[in-house]
Formats: structure tokens, sequence, C-alpha cells
């Protein structure tokens, strides 16, 4: 299994950093553009909440993919929670984490995953999906970022 932790400061209320965080239409706005990323069951526009799912359809390292989570953890606006219902992974549990310090709001991503395939799996963990997952989460971030600055919903 790995573990990969981003964190940022954005300089915006932590509701609003939350919101944002959960909001589909924004997820689909701040990915890499090349993954084509969009949501296509479950929540698809929106905020989503606990109980709810949503499935992403993507390309990602050249393959075209679907993955469905599940917001298995809520507390508004300090942490959500998705877990992997059904994709690529053995297993994905990805931990949003908002505190406000000095009027700023720090964003943790923790995203625990590990892929199938056994041996070769953990091998393509170590040498390519790590490096990749991180790129991935902290270009969103940074996105999201920006968006959360700059005071759009």
């Amino acid at each position: 299994m790995i573990t990969v932790t981003t964190r940022v400061e954005i300089d915006a209320p932590i509701q609003l950093v939350f919101d944002l965080a959960r909001d589909i239409d924004v997820h689909t706005r701040t990915v890499w553009p090349h993954t084509k990323e969009k949501a296509v069951r479950g929540v698809t526009s929106g905020r989503i909440g606990h109980g709810q799912t949503v499935t992403f359809e993507a390309k990602h390292l050249g393959v075209r993919q679907r993955l469905t989570s599940l917001i298995t953890e809520y507390r508004e606006p300090y942490l959500f929670v998705d877990e992997m219902q059904k994709g690529a992974f053995k297993t994905l549990k990805h931990t949003h984490e908002f505190e406000e310090i000095n009027g700023k709001t720090v964003m943790t991503d923790t995203l625990c995953f590990e892929a199938p395939l056994g041996i070769i799996g953990r091998w393509v963990e170590r040498i390519i999906l790590k490096e990749y997952m991180r790129k991935f989460l902290e270009h969103r971030n940074n996105e999201l970022k920006k968006v959360a600055e700059a005071g759009e919903a």
C-alpha cells in the first residue's frame, strides 16, 4: 500500500475551500485537462455529501478508466473521506482535511492506494503510480487554490 500526502495553504475561508473541494464541477475543471475527466454517474454536478457516490471517467496513463467513490466520512467543514467502490485499484481511500490557521485554510490530502496484480502491482505502485498520483493531487490542489483565492464558486 502506498500513501501520498499533500498540503496547500489557501488564503480563503475554510467553508469556501471545503465546499469547493467537494464540488464535482470544480473537480472536473481543476484536474489535468488531458485526462478529459468527467462525472458520469451518481452526483455528476454540484456538491457531494455523506453517503453519496460519484463515478468519474478519465484517461490516465493512456488508459480510459472509470472509478466510483463513496463519501464514507463527513465532518463539515473539517473532513471528508471518499473510498473507491469500483475501479482500477485494489483499494483507494482519499482523506481530505481542512484546518483554519491564522485566517487561512490548510488543506491536507492523504491518498492511500493499492494496485492489483500482486508483486507486479507493488512494483507499478512504487515506480510509476506514487509520483503520478502526487503530481495529480498537487496540480488539482494548486488549481483549487486559484479558484478559492479568486472567490469563485
